[in-house]
């Protein structure tokens, strides 16, 4: 072959051209022997074969074709109330938590089938101490140097702290035994906790009767075996002597707090996140309230009733707080007997004092505690004003300023002041008292509840624990 490139013209090449051209046609020859282009042929043939079939991954699918997750109620843009932003129309999934249906509910401790003797020593606790009368003594105010040497002597230990329910207290009820501490909360998801707080070896136990959140309790004060709730959509009472959660008034629109119009706890003011109210009787049968009445609120977030007059009640919502008489209310058009003036922003609650009704109390976002005197229901005048920072933000449930039942002139109300503690104002506006502990209470305590007879006090935090002060 090098001998035939010669005579084709390439013998004017030089001597390293040729010699180069050589060493080209002797390796062409070599690998030509080796056979190495068949072999790659059928190499690239056979894998060509053996695979296999490729398809394509398939496409996560969108969002809105998912199974729906629980997402939090920030992402959801609802308010902790439950109630949904302006900017959002979103309301909670209705899976967001697992429904509880209409209707009377077993009162059976969530997940604690295998420890029901546990749970059925609580609720026999829950009806020993109910059947048990507290002494009729006459309810009276005492001196202030008395009354704060009580407070002094209420104490908080690591003992009497306790998580109680899952998640942000809403609620709390205390019950009026004087020989047991046992307590009741409720928080943002529907749980109800119960906690024996003597009894030390033993922790909380909780129950779900509703689906939202728990945003009024009390127990009766006609009979203590009975543990009204309400939550958004229904209003049950928990009746330890038969063991169920019975259901007394179920609506869609959307119930905020409730208080009993007489002693025997038969019939309530409903409080509803629309503005209205409603009267409910227990004694009557179905789920459905005696009236609806519209008294001109945009939204009704406490209803509280004068402890004397009870026809009077108070209604505190955006920025209205007036008093009404229930015995004139009709569907529309109702006019207060007086409003209580002065709030600039939304007001969270409203309380007559608990002897006289002769005070009321009142918590504003404009970051002011404001005690009236409603001595005369039809002249209500400012008494005094409380600079109070009342900014919890939307994760921690709102301050609501409580009257000490035992003491007339004296309420109580969570702080966000460091370090973290609990407020008793005298009506007049001075500070008398704040309960801390530096090595066991490190959170706010939105929810406080005092004990009607006995020097106590728990406080609820977001977290669902609570904190007992006491002697």
């Amino acid at each position: 072959m090098f001998a035939a490139l010669l005579k084709d013209g390439y013998s004017q090449l030089s001597a390293y051209e040729r010699k180069r051209l050589k060493n080209i046609t002797e390796n062409a020859k070599f690998f030509a022997a080796l056979k190495l282009h068949e072999s790659a042929a059928r190499l690239n043939q056979i894998a060509t074969k053996r695979r296999p079939h490729v398809t394509k991954r398939a496409k996560p699918k969108k969002a809105e074709d998912e199974t729906v997750r629980r997402r939090s109620m920030r992402l959801q843009r609802v308010e902790p109330s439950g109630i949904p932003t302006l900017e959002g129309s979103a309301q909670p999934e209705a899976e967001e938590y697992p429904q509880v249906p209409a209707g009377p509910l077993p009162m059976v401790p969530e997940g604690e089938m295998e420890n029901s003797k546990l749970a059925e020593d609580l609720l026999a606790t829950w009806m020993r101490i109910s059947e048990m009368k507290a002494d009729d003594t006459e309810k009276r105010t005492r001196d202030m140097k008395r009354y704060q040497e009580s407070l002094n002597s209420m104490v908080l230990s690591e003992d009497n702290i306790k998580k109680v329910v899952k998640y942000r207290v809403c609620s709390m009820a205390i019950h009026p035994s004087e020989s047991i501490i046992f307590v009741a909360a409720g928080d943002k998801s529907g749980q109800i906790g119960l906690w024996n707080v003597n009894c030390k070896s033993e922790g909380a136990h909780v129950f779900v009767p509703h689906n939202y959140l728990v945003s009024c309790m009390h127990f009766s004060p006609f009979n203590p075996a009975h543990l009204l709730s309400l939550s958004s959509d229904t209003l049950r009472c928990g009746d330890v002597t038969r063991a169920v959660f019975d259901e007394i008034c179920r609506s869609e629109e959307n119930f905020s707090s409730f208080d009993f119009l007489e002693d025997t706890a038969s019939t309530a003011i409903v409080g509803h996140w629309d503005g209205n109210v409603a009267i409910v009787d227990r004694r009557t049968p179905g789920t459905s309230s005696e009236l609806s009445a519209d008294i001109g609120f945009k939204r009704t977030r406490t209803v509280h009733v004068h402890p004397v007059n009870k026809q009077y009640f108070i209604a505190a919502g955006s920025v209205d707080v007036c008093i009404y008489d229930v015995r004139y209310l009709k569907s529309n058009r109702n006019k207060p007997v007086s409003s209580l003036k002065g709030h600039t922003k939304s007001v969270a609650s409203a309380y007559f004092s608990p002897v006289t009704g002769n005070r009321v109390v009142t918590v504003c976002a404009d970051d002011k505690l404001r005690v009236y005197d409603t001595t005369s229901l039809s002249t209500v005048a400012v008494l005094s004003t409380i600079s109070h920072n009342s900014n919890t933000g939307r994760w921690l449930t709102r301050f609501r300023a409580i009257w000490d039942p035992k003491q007339e002139d004296c309420f109580v109300v969570g702080s966000m002041a460091q370090p973290r503690q609990i407020e008793v104002f005298q009506d007049t506006g001075e500070l008398l008292h704040s309960f801390y502990n530096l090595d066991y209470l490190g959170s706010v305590c939105s929810i406080n509840v005092v004990h009607p007879t006995q020097n106590i006090l728990v406080g609820g935090n977001s977290s669902g624990r609570l904190h007992v002060f006491k002697e």
